[in-house]
């Protein structure tokens, strides 16, 4: 069973973990330049943003198992859509269909190992299950890149057939088990999900279409009018909800609500960086994918090998510094990387730069994860961690549509709709990152509170569900 779970987490967290290295080979074969690599990286957080709250209720009503199976299928589906779209609105479309898939699998393969262990069983199979899947974001990277110089920049996604039809193989298996199965009645909150997957769609359009057609275009005011009123409508509506996907009440707990703000700043910038890094290096610079892939490898061994210790040491002495520190170090190894002049040296002018990142980012995860998830009562820690997970995504999301304006007005062009980075275009988009952490820095210094942070709440489970994001798992720390 432990196998069914690690499996179908495994090939979800793959996926994102190589996505942007083939980035620069899709816009060779389409077209569409930088409008079309944001719209397939946004397409998967698009789906996934806004179903990640609803796939814990929807897995309780429908029971585990068939959701996982169902997630399987869609998530399989859409891979093969992907490694066979001949155009980029179907790439598109295939990757919205691959983050609805991955919205289930992730939070249903994690439920089915929960149901089945209890005490110290359940706390050393959730922390296999972290162990395993965080192994997807080392291996990703030099993986997607030798598949795309190698083979093509499809076999990114048709590699995810065969683990997906070994899981199913395997899931047919557990038929029988009434504890995977099993199901809690309840409503899903299927307005809320509507209103928060209508107003991101509307909003991120409005963001990446204006680069091409221009911000008094029909079609983008509408989008941004109609995205920008569903989200403004979301919360008045989450707050009269029965059963709300997003409960307002735990925003309440100071931590809470000081730890989803910093989530906003920090993983807008994780998601902004690591995508201007890959397209750095490959468009800008002219390394080839698996290069690339091999250069930004120093941020995920040094999370997996880091972020344990950092969140032992914020549970011993809280996490408010490891917050606040944390991500002025990773504002610094950006900084690093806006030195970058032609010519163009990646062992002075880059791989610095990323290892005061990847570490920066080592000292913040685990306190971040943990200060969020002790802020709310154990019982609700399931949604906590839904909803930090799902921020995450969403900030990530809007920072990526909002690349190319960054890019471009940095630019020596000046043209916020230009389809391809120069060194100065570069230049700005690590400052803005760095600007980004730097906020996630001040708001953790300022709002968090060591006295409201009892390490002791923070369930496994809860952690091991906010691991699924851009960077290696912070549940390592809290999984033993």
């Amino acid at each position: 069973m432990i196998a069914v779970a690690v499996l179908a987490s495994f090939v979800a967290f793959l996926d994102g973990s190589v996505v942007n290295l083939a980035l620069p080979a899709i816009a060779a074969d389409f077209g569409g330049g930088l409008a079309l690599q944001q719209w397939v990286v946004d397409g998967y957080l698009l789906a996934l943003g806004a179903l990640i709250l609803v796939a814990g209720a929807v897995s309780d009503q429908f029971g585990r198992l068939a959701v996982l199976r169902v997630g399987l299928l869609v998530f399989a589906a859409a891979s093969l859509l992907c490694a066979l779209a001949p155009t980029g609105w179907i790439l598109i479309i295939a990757r919205c269909l691959q983050g609805l898939g991955a919205a289930f699998l992730v939070p249903s393969s994690l439920a089915m190992v929960n149901s089945r262990f209890t005490g110290p069983a359940q706390a050393a199979a959730i922390g296999t299950w972290t162990a395993w899947t965080g192994t997807a974001f080392v291996v990703g990277a030099p993986l997607g890149g030798v598949l795309v110089d190698t083979l093509d920049w499809r076999w990114v996604f048709g590699i995810n057939v065969v683990p997906v039809a070994a899981t199913l193989y395997m899931a047919a298996k557990l038929r029988h088990d009434e504890a995977l199965n099993a199901r809690r009645p309840g409503r899903v909150d299927v307005t809320g999900a509507l209103l928060c997957a209508v107003g991101l769609t509307g909003t991120v359009y409005a963001l990446i279409e204006e680069q091409r057609l221009g911000p008094s275009h029909p079609a983008v005011v509408a989008a941004f009018v109609v995205g920008v009123g569903c989200l403004v409508a979301f919360p008045f509506w989450e707050r009269r909800a029965v059963n709300p996907i997003m409960p307002l009440r735990l925003f309440t707990s100071r931590n809470f609500a000081v730890g989803n703000l910093a989530t906003v700043f920090l993983y807008a910038a994780v998601s902004l960086g690591t995508l201007l890094v890959a397209l750095f290096l490959q468009e800008t610079v002219g390394m080839s994918a698996a290069l690339a892939g091999l250069a930004t490898l120093p941020l995920p061994v040094l999370s997996f090998l880091l972020a344990r210790r950092f969140g032992a040491l914020a549970g011993a002495h809280g996490p408010r510094i490891f917050m606040a520190v944390g991500p002025l170090i990773a504002a610094v190894g950006f900084l690093l990387m806006a030195t970058v002049r032609p010519p163009f040296d990646f062992w002075t002018q880059m791989l610095p730069g990323l290892i005061v990142f990847g570490v920066g980012l080592s000292v913040t995860v685990s306190p971040l994860t943990a200060a969020v998830l002790a802020a709310v009562d154990p019982a609700q820690s399931g949604i906590g961690s839904a909803v930090n997970n799902a921020v995450s995504r969403v900030a990530g999301l809007i920072a990526v549509a909002f690349t190319g304006v960054i890019v471009g007005l940095g630019g020596t062009s000046g043209d916020a709709g230009s389809s391809s980075m120069d060194f100065a275009g570069f230049r700005y988009g690590v400052v803005t990152v760095a600007v980004l952490f730097a906020v996630a820095g001040v708001v953790s210094a300022l709002g968090i509170s060591n006295r409201q942070c009892d390490m002791g709440r923070v369930s496994p489970e809860a952690a091991a569900q906010c691991h699924d994001r851009a960077t290696p798992p912070p549940a390592l720390a809290a999984s033993d």
